[in-house]
Parts: C-alpha cells; sequence; structure tokens
C-alpha cells in the first residue's frame, strides 16, 4: 500500500472542493498569476489566495513570486500517490470480487 497516507489525505481534501479543482483544470493550460485564476471565479484575492495555499500545501501546485507577482503552476506528479492509492484499492476490489464470484460458482 501507499506509505504516505497523509499526503493521499491532503490530496483528497483539496480536490475535494470544487472551486480548487476548478483552479486546477485551469493551470493545466499552463502557469497561471492568482489574480488571473481569480478572474472568472468571482473571488476576492484573498479568497483565491487561501485555496491556492491549501493546493499548493497538498503538494498540486507550487508558486513562485516574480516581482510583485505570485505565479502558480502544476507539479509534475503531485497526483502520483493518491493515483497508486487508487491503483492499489482498484486492484484489490477486482482481485475479491474475482473471489467472491469464483465461491459463489462453486456454491451452486
Amino acid at each position: 500500500m501507499v506509505n504516505n497516507s497523509d499526503t493521499v489525505e491532503t490530496v483528497y481534501a483539496a480536490l475535494g472542493d470544487p472551486t480548487r479543482r476548478a483552479i486546477v483544470e485551469r493551470l493545466r493550460g499552463g502557469s497561471l498569476s492568482v489574480s488571473q485564476l481569480g478572474a472568472p471565479l468571482g473571488m476576492t484575492l484573498a479568497g483565491v489566495g487561501k485555496h491556492v495555499g491549501i493546493l499548493e500545501a497538498s503538494g498540486l501546485i507550487r508558486t513562485t513570486k516574480v516581482g510583485r507577482v505570485r505565479e502558480c503552476a502544476l507539479v509534475d506528479g503531485g497526483l502520483d500517490e493518491a493515483a497508486a492509492w487508487i491503483d492499489e484499492t482498484r486492484s484489490f476490489w477486482n482481485t475479491g470480487v474475482d473471489r467472491m464470484i469464483a465461491q459463489l460458482g462453486e456454491t451452486e
């Protein structure tokens, strides 16, 4: 199993919010400033900044300061641990379902 369950939990908590998912979606096209991220969301810069902080703490995005502008970008591999957890869990469920089907076939 994935060793760092805290990371997986943090990633899922970060992505559990629709605003943060929208920010991640927008960053798929490349780096954007906090103000560019906030423009279509109709939020204050402080509100967007809180969401950006949560995404950064989860390891999904990184920010860099360029002068007075805070640029945001996706982190390569930010979803790797969460994806590994899903893959391992899917494998467990699929194996369990296969075993259950085999047992049901034996009892008929």
